[in-house]
């Protein structure tokens, strides 16, 4: 049987995406990582299904597969993405429409520039929510990772994530410290680790390592968390340009109990079919 699939990219953030309104079945965790292998697969971050949504207020749901077969709470990339293929494929119109993700509704707007800014809800910092298996909420903490003593934030945008302050992106020590965080037992679900460095208060550079997937060229939840984290710390204000090796992602987050809004492009690659 074939499997018909888009591959597309949101900020150098790669996707494949596959239409199952239709009755198919959904991929597993095998499928996901003979799809995702770069060299005998199709290659990708992440794999994103289209779903009928059982909530009418939504055009579709979505789920998200890591290469590496797990299941992913939150993909902001990828979401705009979602989004472009359906204002293609006809089941959603500009200006504005709703995603059911598995973080929650997303309310997406169509940027006049072909862009599209989402609501990516609202960053919780309580260790309960993120999970972090640590007591008092704090702007940083502090713990000894690969032999090293690390200071870090952390955040939850519907998925966890820890922010590392850097003096220069491209010589942080993504292979080593990301890993072995996400393996610390310090975040029980694992965690999304970024390295970032301030440029100044309106601009960040950041790299991430994701989990389940490894380091990605964009990861849109991940830029949200770093500029929640690094406002709460007082080192930036309210709207950021984000650069990642794949590209540039615009963060607005007014404050504490507000919602944080993404905006970034989405790109179509090729299409094609993948022969089981």
């Amino acid at each position: 049987m074939a499997i018909r699939f888009s591959k597309m990219h949101g900020a150098g953030n790669d996707f494949v995406l596959i239409d199952l309104r239709h009755g198919q079945a959904a991929p597993d965790a095998a499928l996901a990582r003979a799809m995702g292998n770069p060299h005998t697969g199709i290659g990708f971050d992440q794999l994103l299904s289209i779903e009928t949504s059982s909530r009418t207020d939504c055009v579709a749901r979505y789920r998200i597969w890591n290469s590496d077969g797990s299941l992913a709470q939150q993909c902001g990339n990828g979401a705009r993405c979602v989004a472009a293929w359906l204002i293609r494929d006809g089941a959603a119109s500009p200006p504005q429409f709703r995603l059911d993700s598995p973080a929650g509704v997303i309310e997406v707007d169509c940027l006049p520039d072909g862009r599209f800014e989402l609501d990516m809800g609202r960053p919780e910092f309580e260790p309960a929510s993120i999970p972090l298996a640590i007591t008092s909420a704090a702007d940083s903490y502090a713990a000894e990772v690969a032999g090293e003593l690390i200071s870090f934030g952390a955040a939850s945008m519907g998925n966890p994530h820890a922010l590392l302050l850097v003096e220069d992106v491209d010589f942080a020590p993504v292979e080593k410290i990301g890993p072995a965080l996400q393996a610390s037992g310090l975040f029980p679900e694992s965690v999304n680790v970024g390295f970032a460095q301030v440029v100044n208060r309106d601009q960040i550079r950041l790299r991430v390592y994701e989990r389940g997937a490894g380091e990605t060229l964009a990861c849109g939840s991940g830029a949200c968390a770093a500029v929640a984290i690094l406002a709460k710390q007082g080192k930036v204000d309210q709207q950021v340009a984000v650069h990642l090796p794949g590209g540039r992602l615009d963060i607005r987050w007014p404050g504490a109990g507000a919602p944080i809004r993404m905006a970034g492009p989405a790109a179509f690659v090729f299409e094609g079919e993948w022969l089981q």
